[in-house]
């Protein structure tokens, strides 16, 4: 049943109960929720979040993201949310779940919605929540064993950014490292492009490039480079072991500096005229032969 059906006489008629505008009943429970002006403090701090002008918070949208962040147990500051996208079944459940966490909730019409969505065409629901940890001593503390890794530099395509966290979660990466020259990682972009899989990864953000390899060094991490030019193709290496796949900018690859920082560099064998793939691409391909290695024990 929808959450929300129709207003009667300035009320709200929401699953058989009739509310005050300006609240909402979830289960036993009343918030306050109906938001209907542009300038409401909430929708301003939303843009906000959306634009990057909030370190601290992230701004996900759309139904599947936003269900990934509430099974992920992100710390919600509010959940804003479209009259119409209540009448479907899925996205009313939802609401439901976030409202009965005792998470802020706020309905608002579509043209409002579309005042803060980060896409051309709304998706109907949108959670501001805290930004995951992503320091270096809460990746520390995560990684135990032999960890698998991947570190993006230099990598300023949010999408790609986003590509790779989600295939690095498919492939049993244990974590990435993303340096201060790479695109941010919860930006909505990025988030769109990794499904989730930004929730879940550890992430460790915002060091030099030469931190993250003496940091791998350190704790007996192998470093291998994807380069277009590498030593070795990529299935002539023992990816066993402790081990981070290290990628670079998606235009220039990585230097020959950073390269030689690293303790070996592997290639991707191209048939035709075709020079690079897809950093993104590339580096799926890399993570699942090591991940193939990796659970065979070759």
């Amino acid at each position: 049943m929808p959450i929300y059906n129709r207003r009667i006489r300035g009320l709200v008629r929401v699953g058989g109960k009739v509310c005050a505008e300006g609240e909402l009943a979830i289960g036993n429970r009343k918030m306050e929720m109906k938001i209907t002006s542009r300038d409401n403090s909430l929708l301003r701090r939303a843009r906000a979040v959306r634009d990057g002008k909030v370190c601290d918070a992230i701004f996900v949208e759309g139904l599947r993201l936003c269900e990934e962040a509430f099974s992920s147990s992100l710390k919600i500051e509010a959940v804003i949310y479209s009259e119409e996208i209540t009448r479907k079944e899925r996205a009313a459940s939802l609401i439901q779940q976030f409202g009965a966490a005792g998470n802020k909730l706020a309905s608002v019409s579509e043209k409002l919605l579309e005042s803060i969505s980060y896409t051309r065409t709304p998706q109907g629901i949108v959670v501001l929540a805290s930004r995951p940890p992503h320091d270096q001593a809460t990746f520390n503390k995560k990684q135990s064993g032999s960890p698998f890794l991947v570190i993006l530099h230099g990598i300023n395509n949010p999408v790609n950014v986003g590509a790779i966290l989600r295939t690095a979660e498919a492939a049993g990466v244990t974590g990435a490292v993303a340096t201060v020259h790479t695109s941010d990682a919860f930006s909505p972009k990025a988030l769109r492009g990794a499904m989730g899989s930004a929730f879940r990864v550890p992430i460790w953000t915002g060091s030099e490039y030469s931190e993250a390899i003496e940091w791998c060094a350190q704790r007996g991490i192998r470093t291998i480079c994807g380069a277009a030019r590498g030593s070795k193709p990529y299935t002539e290496i023992d990816w066993g072991g402790a081990v981070a796949v290290v990628v670079g900018p998606e235009s220039i690859g990585l230097s020959v500096e950073e390269i030689a920082l690293a303790e070996e560099s592997v290639r991707i064998p191209m048939r035709g005229s075709v020079e690079s793939l897809n950093v993104a691409v590339a580096t799926g391909i890399i993570l699942y032969e090591a991940n193939k290695q990796r659970a065979s024990g070759a």
